[in-house]
């Protein structure tokens, strides 16, 4: 069996899901995983912030407005009598829901409730939709099977047991429709997996069926050897093991959530991208087989902070590293990069809510400085640090300044800190020292 994600922007309108419903219907058995569509998570977490702040008006009029826009779509789509009014009310409880909501004291819980009913009305509206069409469907209920633990790590035996489970006692079916991203929590609450989260269901998926491969479908048709937004002829990158593809998933590349190979990349199960408006592309194919050494493909991560902690003593800073790390451990507050001296640290951030608590802490024994708007560019590629041609990118170093480097942390990767506002010529600029450089 396949597992197939498609995400926001692929059921975002009836002409994608039409799409979207040419390329599944091929004779295999699958399970697709849909994302909610596109504008209505931003749109739920708006609504969930107007009643944070009790600003109830304005919640029913964002609540109403999404509404008519479902309404609009339904029309459109839904024709078949007995399901356009099955879709109806489905909605419309949907809608109730949420206008009930504004009235209840605002928590997480009821914020991860309103959020969810995006995967929730996508999937049903589209399994409906593919029942009119005459395809053999059936409604696979996420929150059913999917679940977090106390850590909020997939809870994968209870994943596997439920979803096998689950798919035995519903009728058989060729396609298989859940929803992305949405879970339950340790306590049964409604969660999510974050932003990007339905990529990581997929593949949670994949591993508990042990699937033929999963496919995640976007507009874009690969990892690209660039980021195509700010340097123009990139190309698609063919082939990606599982340790590339996390690298550049980490460091930025948005086509794919950091997360989503760890699930199946033990298993040997591959992941496939592939673009929705070139289906008969090759995409990008990531397995545990290498292809290649030397530099493949460059990503940029913005929103970095950057740290430097100065021992306080200067010299003999016994400990000092111990007490940098059990700091940014008592916050949970991870790092991107490092690079250290007998008496410094510099090092950097990606999440700021704790940094005033996490400088103050520091400033007890260290000088600490801070810098913002800074951006990790990150150069990736199997074994990379030993290729010959490696050494040619420093050449980047001539014209534009670099603030930290990471070297050798990884045989994978390179990390270049630059200023934010230096990103889309450093990009331009390596793109042509790389790719021109150093042969395919």
């Amino acid at each position: 069996m396949l597992v197939l994600k498609f995400g926001g922007t692929s059921v975002g309108s009836i002409e994608s899901m039409t799409n979207v419903k040419n390329i599944i219907n091929d004779g295999q058995r699958k399970v697709v995983v849909l994302s909610a569509m596109s504008g209505t998570t931003n749109a739920l977490l708006t609504i969930a912030d107007c009643i944070k702040f009790k600003e109830i008006e304005n919640a029913l009029e964002q609540i109403s407005e999404l509404h008519q826009n479902y309404k609009l779509t339904v029309s459109q789509l839904i024709h078949h009598n007995e399901l356009r009014s099955e879709v109806d009310t489905y909605i419309n409880s949907i809608f109730d829901m949420l206008k009930a909501s504004v009235n209840v004291n605002y928590t997480t819980f009821l914020s991860n409730k309103i959020v969810a009913q995006g995967e929730l009305l996508s999937t049903f509206i589209f399994s409906r939709f593919l029942k009119q069409e005459g395809l053999n469907v059936c409604l696979l209920p996420a929150l059913e099977f999917m679940r977090i633990d106390k850590f909020n790590e997939p809870d994968n035996f209870y994943i596997r047991q439920n979803f096998n489970r689950i798919i035995n006692e519903l009728p058989n079916a060729d396609i298989y429709i859940t929803q992305g991203f949405i879970c339950l929590d340790a306590d049964g609450h409604i969660a999510n997996l974050q932003r990007g989260g339905s990529d990581y269901t997929a593949t949670i998926i994949g591993a508990a069926l042990h699937a033929e491969e999963v496919q995640i479908w976007t507009d874009i048709d690969g990892f690209h050897n660039n980021d195509p937004r700010f340097v123009p002829e990139t190309h698609a990158i063919s082939n990606l093991c599982f340790d590339e593809a996390a690298e550049l998933a980490y460091f930025g590349a948005k086509i794919l959530h950091p997360q989503t190979v760890i699930p199946v990349r033990d298993l040997d199960i591959p992941v496939r991208l592939k673009n929705t408006n070139s289906p008969s592309d090759h995409g990008t194919l990531i397995t545990n087989q290498v292809h290649g050494e030397g530099i493949k493909a460059i990503a940029a991560k913005d929103g970095i902070t950057a740290i430097k902690i100065k021992s306080a003593r200067m010299l003999l800073a016994h400990g000092f590293l111990k007490k940098v790390f059990e700091i940014f451990e008592k916050y949970e507050t991870s790092i991107d990069m490092i690079t250290t001296s007998e008496i410094a640290i510099s090092l950097t951030i990606d999440d700021t809510k704790n940094l005033n608590e996490i400088v103050a802490e520091l400033e007890k024994f260290a000088l600490v400085e801070v810098d913002s708007f800074r951006t990790i560019v990150c150069l990736v590629g199997n074994h990379i640090v030993y290729h010959p041609d490696t050494p040619k990118l420093f050449q980047i170093l001539q014209d534009v300044n670099v603030r930290m480097i990471s070297y050798g942390g990884s045989s994978n990767n390179i990390s270049l800190l630059i200023n934010t506002g230096d990103k889309i010529e450093t990009l331009r600029k390596l793109n042509r020292y790389v790719f021109d450089l150093v042969p395919a």
